[in-house]
């Protein structure tokens, strides 16, 4: 893939600082007071398809507008070279979307000792995927360890990334931009992970349980490949944390989301939220598409067990 650097208007004024990821500056906002949420504007930018890219920011613009809340995401089409982000440096609790990076670490873990999963391993990463499974998670979690853990996190550069000092899994704090790191990291050739480890990974994201394939996913065309993993876990502070990942992809298209939000009043609330903005992805990148996925039906309002209430 060439390398490129597309600055958003904001960056190129100085007005906030960024990372290169994937080839593009995306923003990395300070921290900001929990007492004052802070509005980002929405970016999506590129050299190679800048139409595409306006486009595109025109219309996630109008579908965040007027939700209550506080969102995320980070958003990359490697065929045209568009990123966008939206408040992309601010941290939330993980929930279930760290199973994802517990799973890949382990996978790295066991290149790095030369060896295949065991039975065992295999079993537990993929209860941890497709069934978001927090037994199995725990397990592999303590397996592998605070250090081996944190050092799959540096190997891909998630240097936002935070674990939970308490150990709880589940609160460890991240961002949009981590997350897209790591999508990434699953997707392209690289010295983190091998073809084999990706393609496990990737396996088990494409056969997340159907009841937990909401998010992302809503509105994607049904030619599309798609992975996807959620979190969704309310707390006494930030009402329920509700995120999701997907990497959708076939001959033609290659991209991959990232949302995080907090602040939601109900889960069903931060999945229309995200739903919203997923479907104005998927519709501007593919529109040619003449069939589309319809969203899945929306869960019970009970949290994923990832860490405590």
């Amino acid at each position: 893939m060439p390398v490129f650097r597309a600055i958003s208007r904001t960056a190129a004024a100085g007005t906030v600082s960024g990372v290169l990821v994937a080839g593009f500056l995306i923003a990395e906002p300070a921290a900001v007071s929990a007492a004052k949420p802070r509005t980002w504007p929405v970016n999506c930018v590129s050299d190679d398809s800048p139409e595409a890219a306006e486009r595109l920011e025109t219309r996630l613009r109008r579908a965040v507008q007027g939700r209550s809340g506080t969102m995320s995401f980070a958003l990359y089409d490697r065929e045209r070279k568009i990123g966008c982000y939206y408040g992309s440096g601010r941290r939330y609790d993980s929930a279930s979307t760290i199973k994802v990076t517990v799973v890949a670490a382990l996978l790295r873990t066991a290149q790095q000792q030369k060896r295949e999963l065991t039975s065992r391993e295999r079993s537990l990463a993929r209860a941890a995927i497709t069934r978001s499974d927090n037994n199995a998670t725990t397990v592999l979690f303590r397996q592998l360890g605070r250090t081996r853990v944190q050092r799959f996190l540096n190997a891909v550069g998630m240097r936002a990334t935070r674990l939970d000092p308490g150990g709880h899994w589940g609160l460890t704090r991240t961002t949009a931009v981590d997350q897209l790191r790591l999508l990434l990291a699953l997707t392209r050739p690289g010295d983190v992970l091998t073809a084999k480890s990706r393609r496990h990974v990737l396996n088990l994201m494409s056969q997340v349980i159907s009841s937990q394939r909401w998010g992302a996913p809503a509105g994607a065309s049904t030619q599309v490949d798609v992975r996807v993993k959620n979190g969704w876990l309310p707390r006494s502070t930030h009402g329920w944390r509700v995120h999701s990942l997907g990497i959708f992809g076939n001959t033609r298209r290659d991209y991959m989301m990232a949302f995080l939000t907090h602040d939601n009043p109900t889960l069903a609330y931060g999945i229309t939220t995200i739903e919203r903005a997923a479907r104005v992805v998927h519709t501007t990148l593919v529109p040619e598409a003449s069939a589309r996925r319809v969203p899945t039906p929306m869960p019970p309002e009970i949290g994923d067990g990832s860490a405590p209430y």
